[in-house]
């Protein structure tokens, strides 16, 4: 059997574990092969998993929980641990935006769709706003930061080395850390199927990821640079970035699945999601 392992640029496991041979030796031993497969958009990585496309992703904290508002069948395998420094929601240094309610009837840009929405829509929730209603939310893209510094965009949610870049060169302010409202952890899931019937997999690819970030942290540098020239930036932002995470693999815990549903229910009070998801139901089912 070969494991296809979706691979995309937001996850920075997944992104060195493709690099590396770690994924191919630790399915060997379970006598499995791997391969990869690149794609632009952790948002459809629930869809690809029930295509049979891949067989396995990571992401942020929002597509799993859409995924299963989709209807499709995911089960978590592992969680990074928490991303406190990862991302922040940034303002001009001289706007007049100081709390997150004062973003009311602003213009956010940010990741639809990944766990910049978890960061914005929880830290409105917090301060008794809603992400439909009280704030315009825009897809980001690389105009983002220029529309920030001239004041056209109210707030712009940053990360990794973009972020890193754009506090260094001043005139920003950080409105809101990631830390300081949700864990910000990279999430592992798979399909229903493959959780259950092969556990054994699920734990080699859980041995693989922490070998991967096992690397990552050993060889920042390395890591920094392969990042720079493949998606742009400076090697010294991607360098800064990549020191700042954890680089540790984690169980799924109560304390994650109960930070998921709350941000399950503040997706469907706000009309994100369509129906309420059950954030629990995408746990294995122990073998009888």
């Amino acid at each position: 059997m070969t494991i296809t392992i979706g691979v995309h640029n937001s996850n920075p496991t997944l992104y060195y574990l493709s690099r590396l041979d770690y994924a191919q030796q630790e399915l060997a031993a379970v006598g499995e092969t791997a391969v990869f497969h690149a794609y632009v958009n952790g948002v459809r990585t629930g869809e690809l998993l029930t295509e049979g496309v891949i067989d396995f992703g990571g992401t942020g904290s929002t597509p799993p929980v859409t995924a299963q508002a989709a209807g499709h069948d995911i089960v978590y395998t592992a969680v990074s641990a928490p991303r406190p420094d990862h991302g922040a929601l940034l303002v001009p240094e001289d706007s007049p935006v100081r709390t997150v309610a004062d973003l009311k009837g602003g213009t956010v840009h940010l990741a639809v769709g990944s766990w910049q929405t978890h960061l914005v829509a929880k830290a409105l929730d917090d301060a008794g706003l809603s992400y439909a209603t009280d704030i315009t939310a825009v897809r980001g893209d690389e105009h983002s930061e220029k529309l920030l510094r001239s004041g056209e965009i109210t707030a712009w949610v940053a990360q990794g080395a973009q972020l890193v870049a754009a506090v260094r060169a001043g005139d920003v302010r950080v409105l809101v850390r990631t830390g300081d409202v949700i864990s910000d952890r990279s999430v592992f899931f798979t399909r229903r199927d493959l959780a259950e019937q092969r556990p054994d997999v699920i734990d080699a690819l859980t041995r693989a990821l922490q070998r991967a970030d096992d690397w990552a942290k050993a060889n920042p540098r390395e890591a920094a640079e392969i990042a720079a020239a493949h998606q742009g930036g400076t090697a010294d932002d991607w360098e800064t970035a990549l020191r700042a995470l954890p680089w540790r693999i984690e169980a799924v815990g109560d304390d994650f699945l109960t930070e998921q549903q709350q941000g399950a229910d503040v997706f469907h009070r706000t009309g994100f999601i369509e129906r309420p998801v059950t954030v629990a139901d995408a746990v294995a089912r122990k073998a009888a």
